[in-house]
Parts: C-alpha cells; sequence; structure tokens
C-alpha cells in the first residue's frame, strides 16, 4: 500500500460510484484487506469481492450470543464461496470477569456499550491491527448514525498512532431494496431469521423482528435511544452526522 495515500481525495473521486467499482479499487490498493461478514449486506460483498478476488479474507464476530440461524448462515457462506471464514471469539478470561460480575443480561439494565465492548470490539480490534483495511456493508440509509457514511475513509475509531487503517463502505449509497434485489437475482444465500421480521440481526437477547413501518434498526437494543445504537464497530460515526 502506498504511504502517501490520500483518503480524502479518493473518496470524493469514489463518492458516487458503484459497490463493485469500490470493491475492485480497494483490491487494487490494499493486499491486506478483509470483509467484517455477519448480515445480507456482507454477504452481496463477499459475493461481488469474490467476483474480483477470489483470495478473499473474510471474518465474522461470534459473541457467543448469536442465533443458531446464524451459525447455520456462515456455514452457507462459507461452503457456498469457498472461503476461509476467520470467526472470532471474546478472550475468555475477559469474558468470564464480565459474566460473573454484571451476570448475562446487565445491558437491559445499563445500556449495551460494556457487554459489546467485550464481546465484539476486544476481538475486533485485535483483528484489524492486522490488516491495513477493512471492508463493511454500512448503509446510509440504514439508522441515523449512518446518515453520513462514506464509501471509504480513515478509520477514526480504530487507528493507532503507527497505523492507519482504512475502511471501505461499498454499500454507503445502496438501499435496503437495492441489496435485496441484488440477493434475489443472484441467488445469494441470506439468514433465515430475515423471512420472520428480523432485518437487522445482532445477538439474539439483543434483537427482535421489526413491526410494519419501523425502521429496520428498531429491533436492535429496542429499549435504548436511536442515536446511540451502534454497538462500537463503527463508533466513527458519531464523528460523521454532520
Amino acid at each position: 500500500m502506498n504511504n502517501t495515500f490520500d483518503i480524502e481525495t479518493h473518496a470524493r473521486t469514489f463518492r458516487d460510484k458503484g459497490p463493485d467499482e469500490v470493491l475492485d479499487f480497494a483490491y487494487r490498493n490494499f493486499d491486506s484487506i478483509a470483509i467484517s461478514f455477519s448480515g445480507a449486506e456482507d454477504v452481496v460483498l463477499v459475493d461481488m469481492a469474490s467476483r474480483i478476488n477470489p483470495d478473499l479474507q473474510v471474518f465474522s464476530l461470534d459473541t457467543g450470543r448469536l442465533h443458531i440461524e446464524t451459525y447455520r448462515f456462515l456455514e452457507q457462506v462459507r461452503e457456498r464461496y469457498n472461503i476461509r471464514l476467520e470467526v472470532l471469539s471474546p478472550d475468555t478470561a475477559q469474558l468470564e470477569k464480565f459474566v460473573s460480575e454484571k451476570g448475562l443480561y446487565s445491558f437491559y439494565k445499563d445500556g449495551h456499550k460494556e457487554c459489546c465492548g467485550v464481546r465484539k470490539i476486544v476481538p475486533l480490534r485485535r483483528k484489524l491491527h492486522t490488516v491495513d483495511a477493512w471492508i463493511t456493508g454500512q448503509r446510509k440509509d440504514q439508522s441515523p448514525t449512518r446518515a453520513n457514511v462514506p464509501v471509504m475513509e480513515a478509520d477514526a475509531a480504530f487507528s493507532t498512532a503507527g497505523h492507519t487503517l482504512y475502511k471501505f463502505n461499498p454499500l454507503a449509497n445502496w438501499t435496503s431494496e437495492q441489496v435485496w434485489t441484488y440477493i434475489r437475482e443472484n441467488g445469494v444465500p441470506y439468514n433465515e431469521l430475515h423471512n420472520r421480521g428480523y432485518i437487522s440481526i445482532g445477538c439474539e437477547p439483543c434483537t427482535r423482528p421489526v413491526l410494519p413501518n419501523q425502521h429496520e434498526r428498531a429491533g436492535r437494543w429496542w429499549w435504548e435511544e436511536a442515536t446511540r445504537k451502534e454497538c462500537g464497530l463503527h463508533a466513527g460515526n458519531f464523528g460523521n452526522r454532520g
């Protein structure tokens, strides 16, 4: 990767480009780059990226609290695309200490941030320290916290003084309808929970189906205020809200 990589200029150039063009650019400029995989948007990215670079690096966070349907979905994707899907787990000692002190459902009382920190952020940070860039399925229309997500950016949340991490969001300008049209037209696998009213799917205790006309992330952490609904994976979004 070129040390003079000008992310702001490239972000402006690719602001209105399609996700396949953004992915192609990302893979041409970074060898050490990984797709963060969990949901419908991410499998669309895996499908697109597999046509550009068959040697994909893909990882997923196993919090230990996922739906059984999600685990089956991970295996479907692994087999369909013949990829090495790296499944990341929380630090055992840290998780045991947290559960011993706070119990299994503390997030209903004091918010999801601490639990997500142990189960998601620590293993994610560990992974991101090994790559130069990562690819996410964020879309602007997913939630208020993502309304200004760019197609590419320097990751303010996970960069360090000695390591600038770049983040690509190729589907930033896509709608949910475009994602699902792509899934149907290309026969892409998806989590069977989507057939039961789940739209945005996270951990089992923190996810529920949404009602008609509700926002798609209304089923995530429904007991919390909508503009704070980020688990920390995309904490930099709070600085992108314009």
